[in-house]
Order: structure tokens, then sequence, then C-alpha cells
């Protein structure tokens, strides 16, 4: 990103006021780890709801195996699992077309209800994968993006070029995805987990950065910055589960094998 003036900041747009370098750092420190916070929740909400749900759904029979439960048909097996699957769809498309008409408290509440959701559906890698390999997939990818996240943080260099390259990247694994759906392509399916690993990879690094120069945007008006942390929280969430997701494909351990 480019530099700033280390001595004054002006970031109150309109507003005609000054603050010291100290205290702009500290309100986007301050600014920053809300994303983060509210990020971790996300995440925890997510994981303890996957997990419940699989203790929920699974059973282990007589001969040692597994068994799904009435619960696990339900959810994994019959129709609604559709619904189990778009759900989270749908929570983002409505928190990205509605956040700035809704209230903090009901922002955040539908925030969490998101990731309880977002779970929920999370759940059958409990049942596709072993928990060793997930574990293991899972402290990767939160090494990869705290590392990432990082250098999007600190680095001097303007990454939205690479950030509109990554989305149009984005854009081309969605439709490839969709596709596959019918073709049922495992290289296809190959290729899309590498490339979505590069994309979120990049996502993540410039969807820091932009949070924190909007910081100037939203420092101002103290429920705006709430509000906009949360959609932070959000982006950097969705960053980190469809990088998990991916990297989970390319190398967990199946229960099959």
């Amino acid at each position: 990103m480019s530099d700033y003036d280390r001595n004054t900041y002006a970031p109150y747009a309109g507003m005609g006021s000054t603050i010291s370098a100290a205290q702009y750092d500290a309100g986007l420190r301050s600014y920053m780890l809300g994303i983060y916070n509210h990020m971790a929740i996300a995440l925890a909400i997510s994981g303890l709801v996957a997990i419940g749900t699989f203790m929920l759904g699974t059973t282990t029979t007589a001969a040692g195996r597994m068994a799904l439960t009435p619960l696990g048909q339900a959810i994994w097996i019959s129709p609604l699992k559709w619904v189990v699957m778009l759900a989270p769809l749908g929570f983002v498309l409505l928190l990205s077309f509605r956040w700035e008409k809704m209230s903090y408290g009901s922002l955040l509440g539908t925030f969490y209800a998101f990731a309880g959701i977002m779970g929920l559906s999370l759940s059958s890698v409990f049942v596709i994968f072993k928990l060793g390999s997930i574990a293991q997939v899972f402290f990767i990818t939160a090494a990869a993006f705290g590392a990432l996240s990082l250098f999007g943080y600190t680095t001097k260099k303007d990454l939205s070029g690479m950030g509109k390259f990554m989305l149009m990247g984005l854009f081309g694994i969605i439709i490839a995805g969709l596709v596959n759906i019918f073709m049922k392509s495992s290289a296809l399916q190959f290729a899309i987990n590498v490339i979505g690993v590069v994309v979120f990879a990049g996502l993540t690094a410039w969807d820091t950065q932009r949070l924190k120069e909007e910081y100037d945007v939203v420092a101002h008006d103290q429920t705006l910055m709430q509000k906009w942390s949360l959609m932070g929280a959000l982006t950097l969430y969705l960053n980190f589960v469809n990088m998990f997701q991916m990297l989970l494909q390319l190398f967990g351990v199946r229960n099959d094998e």
C-alpha cells in the first residue's frame, strides 16, 4: 500500500480534524483486532456446531463401523441436505445487501447465526475425512492464513491489482465448480482446488490490506466502524473456510482409505 505520513493523519474526511500517529495506530489496531475477534468467534461457533452435529448424526455399530442416526440421514442424505448446503449462501447474500440497513445488534446476531448454519453445513467433513487429518489441515490453514494476513497488513505494496485478478479467478472457479456438478470430473475438481487455494490465499492478503486502508473511511462513525468490522470479519472468515475446504480436498485422508 502507499506510504502514510506517520506524523499526523486526517482520517475523518470532511470533519477537519487531525490526530497523532500514536492515536491513529491505536485506533487502527483496535479496529483490526475487532475484525479478527469476530472472525475467531465465528470459526469457533462453526467448529462447535460441526462437531456437535457430527456426534449427534453418527453412531458406532456393534462391528465398530460408523452409521448414521436419523438426524445424520436427514441432513446428509435426504433432500434436506440441499437446504443445509445452500442456507449459508442465503445468509451471505442477506448480510451483503442488507448490512447498511440493519442495526448493529441485528447484524451481529445474523453474522453469528450464519456461523452456526455454516457449521451445520461443514459437519459432513467429519463423516468424509479422518479427524486427525481434519485437525492437521485446519492448523496448516490457520498458519497460512495468519502469514498471508500479516503480509497484507504490513506490506507497503499496493495489492489492489492482484486483488482484482484474484476476484476474476474466484468467478472462474465458481463457474467451473457449477459445471463440474454435472461433469463429475476428478481432474477438473483437482484443478479447481489447486487454483482455489491460490485465489483465496491472494484474497486473504488483499482483503486484509483493503480493510486496513478503509479504516480511514469508517473511523469517524463508531456505529459504522462496528458494522464494517463485522463485514470485514465475514470476508476473512469466508476466505479461511474456503481455503480450508480446498486444502482438505487436496491433502485430507478419507475415512474409507
